[in-house]
């Protein structure tokens, strides 16, 4: 744990002094969601529709952060260093899921106020509770495949279409899932419960895929 602690801590003061991703990240989400407000000629969204634009955006904006996620490793020889070092080698695959994380929750802080303004309207949104619940359980999912796709590609010359390539496939049950528990939030009558089959259905791929990259993660870390 003083090993994960470490690195996150790296992780973190690092993208706080080169401010690479997270911004990039907002500022994506943002954006597209202003596209969205003038390209779709509507005031107001409401349900799948909705849920699909929010959805699809966030992950859109997590690739930008998964591109970058073990740059610095490769660029500065922390590879190298780690593997010298005599820790667990999953330490690095979950310090670089905790910082991931860390970048899609403070994008998030960001983006859902802005879609809430931008496409479902400045009323007070009664949803939001809910929400909070499908991001949590969405986000450790798209952490964990981002880790381990960004792992894959770091050390190939066309990281950045490798990394869409391998995750955005992978990340598809996450989106749907996410958008079918989310869009009961955002019907125009108001938010209603949530469905927790969506829920359940997030939290075995959240199990499943966290299992497939602790066991993975050495060879990939070694080759």
């Amino acid at each position: 744990m003083r090993a994960v602690a470490a690195l996150v801590r790296k992780d973190l003061l690092l993208e706080l002094r080169t401010r690479e991703s997270i911004p990039a990240m907002a500022l994506f989400s943002v954006v597209t969601f202003v596209l969205f407000h003038f390209g779709l000629d509507r005031s107001v969204l409401a349900g799948d529709l909705a849920a699909g634009v929010l959805w699809v955006t966030l992950l859109f904006a997590a690739v930008l952060g998964v591109n970058r996620l073990f740059v610095a490793e490769r660029e500065q020889g922390g590879f190298e260093a780690f593997l010298l070092a005599p820790v667990d080698r999953s330490a690095m695959l979950v310090a670089k899921f905790a910082a991931l994380l860390c970048y899609l929750v403070v994008v998030e802080i960001v983006a859902v106020p802005a879609f809430v303004v931008l496409l479902l309207g400045p009323s007070p949104w009664p949803g939001l509770p809910g929400l909070i619940v499908v991001l949590a359980l969405a986000d450790v999912g798209i952490a964990v495949v981002g880790t381990l796709a960004s792992a894959l590609a770091v050390q190939t010359r066309a990281r950045e279409l490798i990394v869409p390539l391998i995750g955005l496939p992978l990340l598809v049950p996450v989106v749907i899932g996410a958008a079918q528990a989310t869009a009961p939030l955002l019907e125009a009558g108001g938010a209603h419960a949530l469905e927790g089959k969506w829920l359940a259905v997030l939290g075995l791929y959240d199990l499943v895929f966290a299992l497939l990259a602790y066991a993975v993660f050495d060879f990939l870390l070694e080759d």
